[in-house]
């Protein structure tokens, strides 16, 4: 597949019942886990260090995920990690962040160098977090992004069923193309 390529001797590792739209593009050392999609307009780029998606996590349409390369600015770079089960909205940018599991990621959001997201929060859309800051657990909204409160039973809820909605919607894909 020519939107799945490979960069500088490294090939992506798509897992098992994984949707990639032929108009997303995947390239060099990235691994995407089972059950994951990918919807149009994406670009992932794992060209000067490693992506890492889990399993049955959506990166939808019109997002950039990208990595900071290893230099003396900065010894180790900064690798990209999205967890199980979360759900990176329309036109997100992660940028050699770490987003832990059962996360959901508004739409327009920018996630920088550095930082993590822990398991279970919510990003709202169009938030901005800034490099090196971690957010714990919880709603956050904002620019920076700041803590408003903890997520109601019905939040932690939606985060799962949002991941298994998406992973059963990318397997209906790759079941009428195949």
């Amino acid at each position: 597949m020519q939107n799945i390529r490979s960069f500088n001797g490294k090939t992506p590792q798509i897992g098992k019942d994984v949707w990639v739209d032929p108009s997303a593009v995947v390239i060099g050392e990235v691994r995407i886990g089972a059950g994951s999609s990918v919807w149009p307009q994406v670009a992932i780029r794992g060209d000067i260090h490693a992506i890492a998606i889990g399993e049955r996590s959506s990166i939808q349409d019109g997002s950039v995920l990208h990595v900071t390369h290893a230099s003396h600015f900065n010894p180790e770079g900064h690798p990209l990690v999205v967890g199980d089960d979360v759900t990176v909205g329309h036109k997100v940018t992660l940028h050699g962040c770490e987003i832990g599991h059962h996360c959901l990621i508004g739409m327009g959001a920018i996630v920088l160098d550095g930082a993590v997201v822990e398991p279970y929060a919510i990003l709202g859309a169009g938030s901005l977090v800034p490099g090196g800051k971690r957010l714990g657990s919880g709603l956050w909204m904002g620019s920076p992004a700041r803590r408003v409160r903890d997520l109601k039973e019905q939040e932690l809820e939606f985060l799962d069923y949002s991941a298994q909605s998406y992973a059963r919607l990318g397997k209906a894909y790759l079941d009428e193309v195949v």
